[in-house]
């Protein structure tokens, strides 16, 4: 099979209602979902989206990826909005292209298997909800995670795209493990279970295009139904592997609106439309509603995002990718953690160690969740490890993948640190090797029940059940039980005006820095009074030496005025009747330091968010026995008693965020 076979020039023609081509590509694009995710870390809002949403609508893509990944996750935890609620809103404004979201398995949106049941309610209410093509992967390609997804997706009648995560061994395709003749036959096992469509995941930009060309060759003599590629730019190979997989017959490709494009994005469509324009692959779009929504998005949405681009370096290539093979989420994830933790001069360490965590963990491919997974264990062995002992802190996601929770590895895990990770382990010391769904008990009524006091629809007991400390947290903002955080609100375009002007003010000199001003140690007669001037309420110190009163300190109070109530789009939801509502919540005092403790601190080994609390206060606990468990960075760490005795003190509890170094507990011996 030949290029020129599949790709011939035709007459050019330029117009926007031009006839359609022989053999058109179709293109999926990801801009309100993959490109928000690569490039301003999945922080974006659906009131964002809407002003390109119709005219998105009209350019004829395949489908416009609006959900799954990490939006799940994000929505709830960094923008309080209801993941269920964008589908919905956005299907107002989208009537003809087809929403598509990434749908990780048995993982579904989260970073562990679920059980059955709530896969099963998972998969019927994206369906119900307005949710059209489940691009479905598993981190390990193990099928049989498929299993329980793919029958509610057809039961549904939905669009079944199943995907096969791109990953070597060496530079380029066809060391161990990954060969021409792995992904063929993983194909053919999608084709076996009814796929729709067929996807080539390369998540990290890896594939380079003659082995593009090599690859969906194959698979086109392979398999009959239509071929996808999703291939991220990180590299700086994906346009040009595009044009070799459209030469080898590939029918659809993924492609991002080009202010969302490039870096660790994907490609941008627009250079794609002309370089195919006057061939009979032709994608037939008009680039001047491309340019129209460009211009949207680079003057109205863009200048609200700006701050959460990597502009650590001018290139938008990362040609590190090409020796490390990290995915570009995942770069950033080890980066953020180190930066975190006061230790990103081992950067270098990290990528040493990263392959050496990957073969020891089966030579799994790197996607979400399993990128973090490696990720996170590769920085606990860098920070952690010393010359007599390797993985000294196992987060609870390793020993689950050592358990086989996850599915089958590609090779066999390192024996030595599968029965480190496994010793002790609350599920078996013995690893199993069935359908991982197998030994999980149902959870979603157990789920319903915990959250039924909070929870109104299924969709909410989903959101608890897939998440539930966030998730928790996220209904009760959502129900105005707590107030949200100012971090979690939008930042709106004169909040970006008011920080360019003082950065403006900055360049020029304009900013003066106060002088600190020292106050002297006051002695008893420090006397306190409220002072209400005009409405507003002051907190004034005085002290009286012997001599006149001097003034201490003066703490002003503004009144706080009304929040504006903008009209609502729809019906706001009726909080149920609760003194949370009304009486303010006490801040948590700070945790105390190592050295104003009695007995033996527990101290956090890194940022993160408590998400277990496994003992209490009076409890006797063992050195080395479990107390606490830390999310960082999205994994889980078991934070275990530093000696034998008894629990005198515990700072913190679930849901809270803590620092490096803070006291989390107090054991007396």
């Amino acid at each position: 099979m030949s290029s020129d076979i599949l790709v011939k020039n035709t007459k050019m023609d330029y117009r926007k209602d031009r006839s359609a081509a022989e053999n058109p590509v179709k293109v999926m694009d990801l801009t309100l979902r993959d490109g928000y995710q690569s490039l301003f870390a999945t922080r974006g809002r659906t009131e964002d989206m809407i002003p390109v949403a119709e005219l998105m609508d009209q350019v004829g893509f395949w489908a416009l990826e609006t959900w799954g990944g990490a939006t799940f996750d994000a929505m709830h935890r960094f923008l309080n909005e209801d993941p269920w609620e964008r589908i919905r809103t956005l299907k107002r404004y989208v009537k003809k292209t087809p929403f598509s979201m990434l749908l990780r398995a048995q993982n579904l949106v989260g970073y562990r298997n679920y059980a059955d049941d709530v896969a099963e309610a998972f998969v019927d209410r994206a369906a119900a909800n307005g949710m059209d093509i489940f691009r479905t992967f598993d981190a390990l390609n193990d099928y049989r995670n498929f299993e329980t997804v793919v029958k509610g997706i057809k039961k549904a009648g939905k669009h079944f795209q199943g995907c096969i995560c791109y990953s070597m061994t060496e530079p380029r395709m066809g060391g161990d493990v990954y060969t021409l003749d792995y992904y063929v036959a993983k194909a053919k096992e999608l084709e076996a279970m009814g796929a729709d469509s067929i996807c080539v995941k390369d998540m990290a930009g890896l594939m380079a295009p003659y082995d593009a060309f090599t690859l969906f060759t194959a698979l086109k003599n392979a398999v009959k139904p239509p071929l996808h590629l999703h291939s991220h730019f990180t590299s700086g190979m994906a346009p040009m592997t595009h044009l070799k997989a459209i030469e080898a017959g590939v029918d659809i490709v993924d492609t991002c609106m080009s202010p969302f494009a490039y870096r660790t994005s994907h490609p941008a469509v627009e250079p794609m439309v002309m370089a195919l324009l006057g061939t009979n692959r032709d994608t037939g779009f008009d680039i001047k509603l491309l340019a129209r929504i460009n211009e949207i998005l680079e003057k109205d949405i863009l200048p609200k995002y700006k701050h959460l681009l990597d502009d650590t370096k001018v290139s938008i290539i990362d040609i590190n990718v090409l020796l490390h093979q990290t995915p570009g989420g995942m770069l950033s994830n080890l980066v953020n953690q180190l930066r975190e933790m006061d230790a990103l001069d081992k950067i270098g360490q990290v990528f040493a160690e990263l392959p050496r965590v990957r073969k020891d963990l089966g030579q799994i491919p790197l996607v979400t969740p399993t990128s973090q997974i490696v990720g996170t264990q590769t920085v606990n062995n860098v920070l952690f490890d010393d010359e007599k002992e390797r993985y000294k802190m196992i987060t609870g996601q390793v020993k689950d993948l050592c358990y086989g929770l996850y599915g089958k590895t590609a090779i066999p895990i390192n024996p030595e640190v599968q029965k480190k990770a496994l010793k002790g382990y609350k599920r078996g010391e013995e690893p199993i090797f069935c359908r991982p769904a197998e030994v999980l008990e149902p959870e979603l009524a157990k789920a319903q029940e915990e959250i039924k006091e909070l929870a109104k629809d299924i969709d909410d007991e989903l959101i608890y059940a897939i998440y539930p400390v966030t998730g928790t947290r996220f209904l009760k903002w959502k129900y105005g039980l707590e107030e949200v955080p100012p971090e979690v609100k939008p930042r709106t375009m004169d909040d970006v005006k008011a920080e360019k002007e003082l950065i403006a003010k900055a360049k020029a000199g304009k900013l003066v820095e106060k002088p600190e001003k020292i106050v002297p140690e006051m002695g008893d007669n420090l006397h306190k009074f409220n002072v209400l001037v005009d409405g507003e309420y002051f907190a004034v110190e005085v002290e009286d030496p012997g001599g006149s009163p001097a003034i201490s300190s003066v703490t002003h109070f503004a009144p706080r005025p009304a929040p504006a109530v903008p009209a609502p789009a729809a019906p706001a939801p009726q909080a149920p009747a609760s003194p949370a509502v009304t009486k303010p919540v006490a801040a948590k005092a700070a945790p105390p330091s190592a050295d104003d403790v009695e007995g033996t601190p527990l101290l956090a080994p890194m940022p993160g968010m408590i998400v277990g609390v496994d003992k209490k206060e009076g409890d006797q606990v063992t050195e080395g026995e479990t107390i606490l468990i830390l999310e960082a960075m999205k994994m889980e760490n078991a934070l275990s008693a530093p000696i034998t005795g008894t629990i005198k003190k515990i700072h913190l509890g679930v849901g809270d965020q803590v620092a490096k170094n803070d006291v989390l507990c107090v054991i007396a011996p």
